[in-house]
């Protein structure tokens, strides 16, 4: 089975605040795979309120949509330095939060071949870091169109507390009918 690697981040200014994540697709032999305009095949957005832990996810919601309409048959490693992620996806840990993310995520995992490792953020992984960077680029981006327009700004916020408590309530739901 031919493999692929994806390295993932997440990246936020404040913590809500504006975020950015970012996903790098490597094959087996450590080249990066590109296009035919010969870039690098990355994928990266931002979201104007938001929490790192949301972009972390975001990234691996996005990588696995991307492997699952195009690299399907192939077995994946993925790396992100969220060792909670990583723990949460290899030992089950309790979701409490962003079950949004986590429903998606668990659709695509069931159709996938895919080892998760944790990898040290910050550290000497050049991939790891290549995608920091991305993640961090995106952040900024936010950042700089929320400050252009404080508008934009509070109905982000505003968004993002309506998604939060409905992600609140559906955690109540589903722990009050475990019991």
């Amino acid at each position: 089975m031919k493999k692929i690697r994806l390295f993932t981040d997440g990246s936020c200014i404040g913590n809500p605040g504006p975020g950015g994540w970012a996903f790098i697709l490597i094959d087996e032999n450590e080249k990066i795979i590109k296009s035919s305009s010969e870039k690098i095949i990355h994928r990266s957005n931002y979201s104007l309120h938001t929490t790192n832990n949301r972009m972390e996810m975001q990234a691996i919601l996005e990588s696995l949509n991307y492997v699952s309409k195009n690299y399907s048959d192939y077995s994946i490693e993925l790396f992100s330095d969220s060792n909670l992620l990583i723990q949460t996806l290899n030992l089950g840990w309790k979701r409490k939060s962003n079950l949004d993310l986590w429903k998606e995520i668990d659709e695509y995992r069931k159709n996938l071949s895919i080892k998760y490792i944790w990898v040290k953020g910050h550290a000497d992984n050049e991939y790891n870091n290549l995608c920091d960077e991305y993640a961090q680029q995106e952040s900024a981006k936010a950042a700089k169109l929320l400050s252009k327009n404080p508008q934009l700004a509070t109905q982000a916020q505003e968004e993002f507390t309506i998604l939060t408590s409905a992600n609140t309530l559906k955690n109540t739901k589903n722990q009050s009918t475990l019991c």
